[in-house]
This record gives C-alpha cells, structure tokens and sequence, in this order.
C-alpha cells in the first residue's frame, strides 16, 4: 500500500481491528474524519464484520442508502465513514444502539446499549483556544468543537453532551476518585479510579496515577464518572 492509496490491504489494518487479517486480500479504507486510523474504523467493518448485519459489502451498502443507520444522531450513508470511541451506532429500523468501546486488547468493540443512553456520548476536551466575542472554543477527541461563553474547563476534563444538538449535559473533571478508562498503554481498555495527577516540569507528558497501583500519561485518561461509570458496566461486548 502506497502512502497515498485509496485501498487497504488487510494484513495492513491497524491492531484495534478486531477482523481476520488473511481472510481476505482487501479491506475497507476509512474516509477521512474526525477520528485516527489506529483509534476507528469504517461503519462496513462495524456493520458486516462486528454487527453482522450483511454478508457482503452490496447488503450493507443497500442498508445505509436506506437511511437507516445513524452516528451520534445523525444518518450516515457512506460505508467508509470512520466511527471511533464513545461514538454511538443506532440502527433505527430494529431499534438497536450500540457505543464504541476498547476491550483490554486494544481492539474496537461495539458494546449494546439502552436507547434511553443512545442520546448523549462523553467527548474528551484536547485543547481550547480564545477566539472572538471573548468565548473559548472547547477542541473535543472527536473532532467537535464547542464554543463556551464561560470557560470553567480544563484540557482532560471530559464533556457529556446531547445527542445530536451538543448541548452540555454534565462535566467530568480529571480529579481524585474519579473514574476512568484508559485508552493506550499497558492497561489498554480497563476503568480505573484516579489516586492524583502529576504536572512535570520537564518537556515530557504529565502523569496520572490510579489506586489501582500504577501510572500513565494523562492523553491515555478517559474521565468516565464519579462513583460509577457513565457507560457502565456488564453490556454485552460485540467483537
């Protein structure tokens, strides 16, 4: 595969897909979008390869012209649209909803959800920025950005947001006791309870430790609630 390809050969796909790398020759290359190759992967891979939904790429394909799939509340009909963590799939027609998770593998897995939880998602806030009118605009994981008239917000503190209108339901401060997942490293894919964070002064990345005995850098950190997590725990993991 050259760099600039339109295709993807299979034994090239990233280690977070969880398909079979020398079943086929080929695989679906995801478009371009508001997630990394490594951390996402098309909705054909979601659709025919996890969710089993068709067995070949003209079912899924007939499936989203339909207008029947949605992400983050708003209908998708491309198959190279490139869905990643804590994006919510609904399937409108069978009324099913599902979140994108990481197991402790490092691979992508849909887990089911209630459709009453199919209405918001947690975004991750990357950096922020002052711009005009004297706002801070607010850069999530996700590739969204949210302009706030007050800034209250930390860059690792972690947003819960209405589904598809982005309206601030509730903030997840990256503090002491709190709950959250990690998203790279040794512990890939597990819920942890913060014990406290460290600022370095050095160029290298600031550090969060957990009561659970270890450490990682912050950019792994997913705040996911307080006492309990916010998605959960004891869905059903579809990989």
């Amino acid at each position: 595969m050259t760099k600039n390809s339109k295709h993807l050969k299979r034994y090239a796909i990233p280690r977070s897909w969880a398909i079979p790398r020398k079943a086929e020759v080929w695989a679906v290359k995801p478009s371009p979008g508001p997630h990394s190759k490594e951390l996402s992967i098309p909705l054909m891979v979601a659709l025919r390869d996890i969710l089993k939904l068709g067995n070949t790429s003209s079912e899924v394909k007939k499936i989203l012209a339909q207008r029947e799939i949605k992400v983050d509340g708003s209908v998708r009909v491309s198959y190279k649209h490139p869905v990643g963590l804590m994006d919510v799939i609904s399937i409108t027609k069978i009324d099913s909803h599902y979140r994108v998770m990481l197991n402790p593998r490092g691979q992508i897995i849909l887990t089911q959800i209630e459709k009453s939880q199919s209405t918001w998602k947690l975004v991750r806030i990357i950096n922020k920025v002052k711009v005009k009118g004297a706002k801070t605009q607010l850069n999530l994981h996700d590739g969204r950005n949210l302009l706030v008239a007050k800034d209250t917000f930390k860059t690792g503190d972690v947003l819960k947001i209405s589904l598809p209108d982005q309206k601030i339901m509730e903030k997840l401060d990256m503090k002491e006791s709190n709950l959250a997942l990690l998203t790279g490293g040794a512990h890939i894919g597990t819920i942890c309870r913060i014990k406290g964070t460290e600022v370095t002064s050095n160029p290298g990345p600031n550090l969060v430790e957990f009561h659970e005995g270890f450490n990682t850098i912050m950019d792994y950190v997913f705040v996911v609630g307080d006492q309990t997590s916010q998605i959960g725990s004891g869905e059903v993991s579809i990989i």
